[in-house]
């Protein structure tokens, strides 16, 4: 790390701390030549490979966008969407990989979304996934009101016994 003051190659680190929810850290330096103090922020880089091969960081504001048309009309707000994005972007992370399929991120953001807005999912859906026909469209709510009817059940061990008063 070169000194911003007079470009000497070393630096020593004085102060280290979070920033940015945990996704970056900052860092005060101090330079050993002329004693002037500077700060540097590390993240870790995540590149998005899109279909064409070109990669690029990934980018929250990217995920809020893309979600935001198919919420267009539904109760969500902003909060919401940044809440979902930041979901994503901790589920892609965890994969543990530095660059990843822009498919595998598309597939991040379906499960966020249904749990946030059936209908803003089956529209993501229908256009990421490429329904072609009402079949796709109905084997897609079939499943939704299956997954719903499954946590809708109480399961049996957590039922209380009826008592008499």
């Amino acid at each position: 790390m070169y000194c911003p003051y007079c470009r000497n190659p070393d630096s020593r680190v004085v102060d280290s701390r979070l920033a940015d929810d945990g996704s970056a850290i900052r860092r005060r330096r101090q330079c050993p030549q002329c004693a002037r103090r500077f700060t540097t922020v590390e993240t870790t880089s995540l590149s998005v490979v899109k279909r064409s091969g070109a990669g690029e960081p990934f980018s929250r504001g990217k995920i809020i966008n893309g979600v935001r048309k198919a919420c267009q009309g539904r109760p969500v707000t902003e909060d919401d969407l940044a809440l979902l994005a930041q979901e994503v972007e901790e589920t892609v992370r965890a994969s543990g990989v530095a660059e990843i399929d822009a498919h595998e991120v598309g597939l991040a953001i379906l499960g966020p979304l249904r749990k946030l807005d059936q209908i803003a999912y089956l529209r993501f859906a229908s256009v990421y996934q490429g329904f072609e026909s009402l079949e796709d469209f109905d084997e897609a709510i079939s499943l939704l009101r299956h997954q719903s009817e499954e946590s809708q059940r109480v399961p049996t061990g957590a039922q209380r016994p009826l008592t008499a008063r």
